[in-house]
């Protein structure tokens, strides 16, 4: 993070560096080493994908310039889990629930979409990678961490690490996800809104193929995909998602995280009453098996997607540039950090045959625009109706018609029918605005209105948090956390956020407690980071220095 003038001389240089090997990195470390680029990448997990968690559906589009099978050819035999072929959406009122058919809309700009585990899809790309950038003269690192920029005079030349020299680039790419260091070194991300983030929590369920095919009436290279909405997550604003994989479930939850700190709502809880919902009963078995626990922020694109994302020779690809959609019921991230890493390289490349290496920023910045990329993380629709929606007034007004006989006659009268024709209508969930209207009155009503009583019962008991914590891997490094004020006003929040923490719970990163200070009580809480599994979580909810673990260190995700 120097800021005077350095000799650049004594440090390694490569023509191209990309911090990150996950879908955003690895595209562009690909495109890079196919135009001949000198690429290195350093990874901080012990291999890609350790370090990384999605829901998660990879989606290629039919209007996208670059999907991941264009770059590896072999992707969705060797990487990939189950392809989706069927979507639905089940709107839910306590046991009541009316589920509809939106695989109009998952297919809408798609040419196929797969279900993909993190561990096996990065380590997979890593590979293929650390190939294709040995013959442009670089190759991948992993165990490393990147902490921050070097600069040389104030301008960004190259990268602070924790276990090697620094090293210089004439294009830096940040692909180092959510909790991007680079960016914010850069001051082009920040973590100051809770409103501006999602939080994913997820659960890996154990389930044979034979299980799977009989259970959820899919074929062989088929899958399917399940969305839940309603009030059986309280009165916060998200909702839970389902994926089929090859031998296993992927099954969990994403919230605004201004909602749940506002309710005071423990993740894993929310998460359990999706596990243990009647509608799941059947899916689930009594059988359960969870083998692995996971969390991450997510970025609301409309709010946060940089427009400009480049500083001086850095880029910031996917997450790190706040490069995740999230329209309702189309969520999107993985497909776009491709798209972006790909364009990043291929204005590098361009711009170093014209002889101007270090105007790639510029030329990416077009390309997202150019592409229709930045169009579809921030919609100019959803932009122009935010203000006028997103207020106190505005959701009251609209709740109170949602629940009135009026409302409750409309979605009648639109019926099933009428609801799948809106929800494959992607223009109209571009407006939908952030509110507890779409994700919890409206889905409740429909459930009302038109649902069924579901009888089925639920055997499933899901483990106990410290058991979910307990059976992760760590290797626990220095504390990579400090809480600067540590009262209950300034940090609290992270109490019951956090997802490996909990109100009245002994164990997880955030206790609270109560001391006496000059002759009164206080409430404050304390900070244990071994268990933790770097979300990012309590780096905007509470006061904190937060920064990643040293390569290899922390948290260790199998399934991811």
């Amino acid at each position: 993070m120097t800021e005077s003038a350095i000799d650049t001389d004594e440090y390694e240089h490569y023509e191209a560096l990309v911090v990150g090997c996950g879908p955003g990195g690895a595209a562009a470390a690909a495109k890079l080493a196919e135009e001949g680029v000198e690429t290195l990448v350093l990874e901080r997990g012990v291999e890609a994908g350790s370090k990384n968690v999605s829901g998660g559906l990879i989606y290629a589009e039919e209007s996208a310039p670059y999907t991941i099978d264009d770059l590896f050819p072999d992707f969705r035999e060797q990487a990939a889990e189950r392809p989706i072929t069927e979507y639905h959406i089940h709107n839910m009122a306590g046991s009541q629930v009316k589920s509809l058919d939106i695989t109009e809309l998952h297919e809408h700009d798609t040419e196929w979409s797969d279900a993909v585990l993190r561990r096996k899809m990065d380590s997979w790309l890593e590979q293929q990678v650390h190939e294709k950038t040995r013959e442009a003269g670089g190759g991948v690192l992993t165990d490393v961490r990147v902490n921050g920029l070097l600069r040389d005079g104030g301008e960004i030349v190259g990268v602070t690490c924790d276990e090697i020299e620094p090293i210089t680039a004439d294009l830096i790419v940040a692909a180092d996800g959510v909790n991007s260091e680079l960016a914010r070194d850069a001051g082009l991300m920040d973590w100051d809104e809770p409103d501006e983030w999602f939080q994913g929590v997820k659960a890996i369920v154990d389930m044979p193929e034979d299980a799977i095919t009989d259970r959820f009436g899919v074929g062989e290279g088929e899958g399917v995909a399940h969305l839940f909405s309603g009030n059986i997550f309280e009165d916060v604003r998200g909702g839970g998602f389902l994926y089929t994989n090859q031998d296993t479930l992927s099954i969990g939850t994403v919230f605004h995280l201004d909602s749940l700190v506002a309710e005071e709502a423990e993740p894993h809880e929310l998460l359990d009453a999706l596990l243990t919902h009647p509608l799941l009963a059947d899916w689930l078995g009594d059988d359960y098996d969870e083998v692995e626990y996971s969390a991450k922020l997510v970025p609301d694109s409309k709010k946060v997607a940089h427009r400009s994302p480049h500083r001086d020779r850095l880029v910031l690809v996917g997450d790190a540039g706040g490069q995740m959609q999230a329209q309702g019921p189309v969520i999107k991230g993985m497909n776009h950090a491709v798209t972006a890493g790909a364009l990043a390289a291929e204005a590098f490349a361009e711009a170093k045959r014209a002889g101007r290496p270090h105007s790639a920023g510029e030329r990416y910045t077009e390309k997202l625009e150019d592409s229709g990329t930045m169009q579809k993380l921030r919609p100019e629709a959803y932009e122009t109706i935010a203000p006028l929606a997103e207020n106190e007034t505005a959701t009251r007004l609209a709740e109170s018609l949602v629940e009135s006989p009026v409302g409750r006659l409309g979605i009648r009268a639109l019926g099933t029918k009428g609801l799948e024709k809106l929800f494959a209508n992607p223009t109209i969930l571009s407006l939908m605005p952030d509110t507890k209207v779409p994700y919890v009155t409206v889905p409740t009503v429909i459930a009302e209105e038109l649902g069924g009583e579901v009888h089925a019962t639920s055997h499933v008991e899901p483990p106990e948090l410290d058991d979910r914590i307990g059976d992760l891997t760590y290797d626990v490094g220095d504390p990579h956390i400090e809480v600067k004020d540590n009262s209950w006003d300034a940090s609290g929040a992270a109490v019951s956020a956090c997802p490996v923490s909990a109100r009245d719970f002994g164990g997880g990163c955030y206790r609270e407690e109560t001391v006496q200070t000059n002759g009164h009580e206080e409430r404050v809480v304390s900070l244990d980071t071994q268990p933790c599994v770097e979300c990012g979580t309590c780096a905007i909810v509470a006061d904190t220095d937060w920064e990643h673990p040293a390569g290899g260190k922390g948290v260790e995700f199998k399934q991811g």
